[in-house]
């Protein structure tokens, strides 16, 4: 059973990486390709974009009433946000340091580039920074938190959850209780293992 699991995530795996090819191939059609970790396109793309950019103005006008009323609520969280971006960082600088794990980066997971696109105006750029910070904040956290279940309690749920990390199919099923002690050493030493390393989760 627990190899027909890992063939499952070995076969997820290959088409993710199949995915991550075609992805490539469609950056090459939308004219940009990645010079010195940008992001840079030719040219006449960038012409292009700019002739289908719509101002500030225009961009408002053709938002709807309700949706403009939404704006103060949707900037309110970003004080929660910040918070918990703070929070996580002093958490696994403290924490981390104790378990022997390395630090998640967090410069992986908040990339600011959408801002460059040239068919943005100010608004939209400004709107592509904040969902930029907070999605990436948020991935940023659930890496930290994901790690962190590993090492203290790496079973899976009874029930089927969705938005489960990439670290969960690797888990102790539940019930499984012969196996838990030795599991559990078994979890912190791969992760400890895999950090040394820099590598991805092992299934």
């Amino acid at each position: 059973m627990a190899r027909d699991i890992n063939d499952l995530i070995a076969h997820i795996r290959a088409l993710e990486e199949e995915l991550e090819t075609e992805l490539i191939a469609r950056r090459r059609e939308l004219g940009y390709r990645f010079t010195e970790g940008r992001a840079r396109f030719t040219e006449a793309v960038k012409e292009r974009q700019r002739e289908l950019k719509i101002s500030a103005g225009r961009f408002l006008a053709q938002s709807g009433f309700l949706e403009i009323l939404t704006a103060p609520f949707i900037y309110a969280v970003l004080v929660p946000i910040a918070l918990l971006d703070a929070v996580a960082s002093l958490f696994q600088a403290i924490c981390f340091r104790v378990y022997g794990l390395r630090q998640v980066k967090r410069r992986e997971y908040l990339v600011f580039d959408r801002h460059r696109l040239a068919y943005l105006n100010w608004m939209q750029k400004l709107n592509c920074l904040y969902c930029s910070y907070a999605n990436g904040v948020l991935a940023y956290v659930q890496e930290i938190a994901s790690r962190t279940e590993q090492y203290w309690c790496p079973i899976k749920h009874a029930e089927r959850i969705k938005g489960t990390h990439k670290r969960y199919p690797a888990f102790l099923e539940y019930g499984d209780t012969e196996n838990y002690p030795h599991s559990l050493r078994k979890q912190r030493t791969r992760l400890r293992d895999e950090e040394e390393a820099g590598e991805t989760p092992p299934q």
